[in-house]
């Protein structure tokens, strides 16, 4: 499965459109239908959790017009792709106390090791990646 959609470019420190951020809620429900069409409900919570952390991450801190979205299944595992193409490495980081934000990638950090996957990112951090090891009985 892949999607591109286009975003309005942000710049000092503006927040995205409401529209944009519409979007990840969207993308959210069209990968929980195709995990349920995939027989992949097993993984539906904690990949669209993942999903809509990468995507709001890539939205709020890249500065990109274009995001694309890539999931797919290879070896046992699902791979989760979000490429913005602007150069950055998300790493998880320390909210403050009460802060409303910023636990996003803790948050993926510890459903990707839940799920005996790996993450990271690549292409200068343009690129943020997961694998999740398929549960033995979805593989079938």
């Amino acid at each position: 499965m892949g999607l591109i959609f286009e975003v309005a470019s942000r710049r000092g420190g503006t927040p995205p459109r409401e529209k944009d951020m519409r979007r990840v809620g969207a993308i959210r429900r069209i990968v929980a239908a195709r995990l349920r069409y995939c027989g992949l409900e097993a993984m539906m919570y904690d990949v669209t959790l993942i999903v809509s952390e990468l995507l709001t991450n890539a939205l709020l801190h890249s500065g990109t017009t274009e995001i694309s979205l890539t999931i797919a299944v290879r070896d046992g595992c699902l791979q989760i792709t979000v490429r913005d193409g602007m150069a950055g490495c998300a790493e998880p980081g320390e909210a403050e106390e009460g802060a409303e934000s910023g636990r996003g990638l803790v948050l993926v950090d510890h459903l990707v090791e839940e799920n005996g996957g790996a993450w990271g990112t690549s292409d200068a951090g343009a690129v943020t990646w997961c694998r999740l090891t398929v549960p033995a009985k979805e593989k079938a």
